[in-house]
């Protein structure tokens, strides 16, 4: 199981850091987004994107701390159930506003974004149980790690690579 637990790991604390960091780079950007896709007024909107991205940001440093693994990867699932529930509803309404997960991406919220988000929260669910007291052997912990981290940066430039293989279909 903890091999488990450092792949898990490694894919939802990039993940999180990642997103953490493209939002806070372009933070007027994200602001600018957030009641474009959950309806708020717009003076909620800035309160909400800095909650969005503090606790995004814990998300990595709990998965990191041995007490704190379990809480890091349950947060990780409430936070990933809501953006999931925010897109599909934003979907249904027929608001095709850009996804801003990863920074200042002008491609429309899809299906796409929802499927990518159900691996993830299957990431933070495995995690979970995965957490045990002690890291695995370096070589398997390593291997797992890589993959974790793989799986990471595909997630991440998903939207690039649809674009990628849009363009050259």
């Amino acid at each position: 199981m903890g091999y488990l637990y450092v792949g898990c790991a490694c894919l939802v604390g990039l993940v999180f850091a990642a997103s953490a960091v493209s939002k806070f780079r372009d933070f007027g950007g994200f602001v600018d987004s957030v009641p474009r896709l959950v309806p708020m007024p717009v003076e909620r909107a800035r309160p909400v994107a800095i909650l969005v991205v503090a606790v995004e940001a814990s998300v990595p440093v709990l998965i990191a701390v041995p007490p704190l693994r379990v809480l890091g990867f349950a947060v990780a699932a409430a936070l990933l159930l809501g953006f999931t529930v925010a897109i599909g509803i934003a979907l249904r309404r027929g608001r095709r506003s850009s996804c801003r997960c990863f920074g200042a991406s002008e491609a429309p919220l899809g299906a796409r974004h929802l499927a990518r988000n159900g691996v993830l929260l299957a990431a933070a669910v495995g995690g979970i149980p995965g957490s045990p007291a002690a890291l695995p052997p370096v070589a398997g912990g390593a291997l797992a790690a890589v993959a974790g981290l793989i799986g990471a940066l595909l997630i991440i430039m998903l939207d690039d690579i649809v674009d990628l293989f849009a363009r050259t279909a």
